[in-house]
């Protein structure tokens, strides 16, 4: 670290402990080396910014990233049902009963999960879908190195429940939760669990929870007139900026009614948007073709737009018929029903856009107007030429 903050490589040693759940040290060796060299200030800063723990084992490096509010992408993307989850967790119990590299069976696994499994009805593995939760689940146990797949193939479990797969238990089992500061069971509620871990962030809480938001979410909004948050960031932005720009190549932008941080270089090792999906050419398309036609809608004083469902369609539809010529061909075929809802789709997973539980209103975020896109002038010039 120099003078005025973290070089290019430990620059690059925060950014993957930012992007990946662990660092395990057989899996990548070179990351494992670069972070333990620069263990030090690195752990220094994610506990001071933070209030983070940075843990470093003879086999893994992990930072424990616990969100101010967890989102809906926060959680695993291939799991498709809450009994996925269950299911996960029930492995977790069955693998911290069992030795590092004692090996099981299938059929071990999924009696053990049958018993302890906390559902309001018994799994049943005659049933396909309980067999595709049980799929989902170890694979990603697979994944994440809990366990290892010795012989046999966990997909051919979906479709049959008698198919066998020999599996070990790894070193890393005993890791992957982390410790809470009192008995889980002592929680009643999600909140609570949430709650427990600034009874240890008395001193700089606030700090601690501004740049929790800037750094996992997409955009900081401010909430209402009041918001303590974000006034946190407006008055000490400049502070904010210089750090986070000092000892990461992120860029601290502030508006009226939002906050993020930016990349001005594209790196690989960050989730971006847009990124190099071709939906995103349309959501910028989207964005612009909106902002164009701002002085059209109601801007409340939040920097927020609110339309119905058909209003969103009938804007998608409109986009599609100024710039859909320039669309790869799915999109051009497409729909302007199908784009409207995967448009909505990306917007809410990116928080730029949420539905209202009461009303069933799309509410449009203030970021959506940051962030939008057009063709090249000579494209259009070119266009315009074979048009004639």
């Amino acid at each position: 670290m120099n003078q005025l903050g973290f070089d290019e490589k430990t620059q690059e040693a925060l950014g993957i402990l930012f992007e990946q759940f662990w660092v395990l040290r057989q899996e990548e060796p070179e990351a494992y080396q670069l972070i333990r060299e620069r263990e030090k200030g690195l752990k220094k800063y994610v506990s001071e910014k933070f209030g983070f723990d940075l843990i470093v084992h003879q086999y893994f490096i992990k930072l424990e990233k616990i969100p101010v509010d967890p989102k809906a992408w926060m959680g695993i993307q291939d799991f498709l049902e809450p009994r996925d989850y269950a299911i996960f967790c029930c492995g977790l119990a069955f693998t911290e009963q069992r030795s590092v590299d004692e090996q099981f069976l299938l059929s071990d696994i999924t009696i053990d999960i049958q018993d302890i499994y906390p559902g309001e009805f018994p799994l049943d593995w005659t049933n396909y879908q309980h067999r595709k939760s049980l799929v989902r689940a170890l694979k990603k146990m697979v994944d994440l190195h809990i366990i290892k797949a010795v012989d046999g193939d966990i997909e051919m479990f979906a479709n049959n429940e008698e198919q066998e797969v020999l599996y070990e238990v790894t070193v890393y089992a005993r890791y992957f939760m982390r410790s809470y500061p009192d008995d889980l069971f002592r929680y009643r509620t999600t909140r609570e669990i949430l709650d427990s871990e600034w009874q240890r962030h008395h001193v700089d809480a606030r700090r601690k929870r501004v740049y929790r938001k800037l750094m996992f979410s997409p955009v900081v909004y401010r909430e209402s007139e009041d918001d303590p948050d974000f006034a946190y960031i407006r008055n000490y932005r400049n502070r904010l900026r210089d750090d986070l720009e000092e000892n990461t190549p992120l860029h601290l932008e502030v508006f009226k009614n939002a906050a993020m941080l930016v990349l001005p270089e594209r790196k690989q090792r960050y989730t971006l948007f847009p990124n190099q999906k071709a939906i995103m050419n349309i959501a910028l398309h989207f964005q612009f073709y909106l902002r164009e036609r701002k002085d059209h809608f109601t801007i409340n004083s939040l920097g927020e737009i609110k339309l119905t469902a058909a209003d969103f369609t009938q804007l998608a539809d409109a986009v599609k018929k100024v710039y859909g010529h320039g669309w790869s061909k799915k999109y051009r075929e497409m729909s302007y029903t199908t784009i409207a809802d995967e448009l909505l789709q990306l917007y809410k997973e990116w928080e730029i856009a949420e539905v209202e539980g009461d009303t069933g209103m799309l509410v449009l975020k203030p970021a959506i107007a940051r962030m939008t896109g057009a063709y090249p002038s000579d494209y259009v010039l070119e266009l315009n030429d074979n048009d004639e």
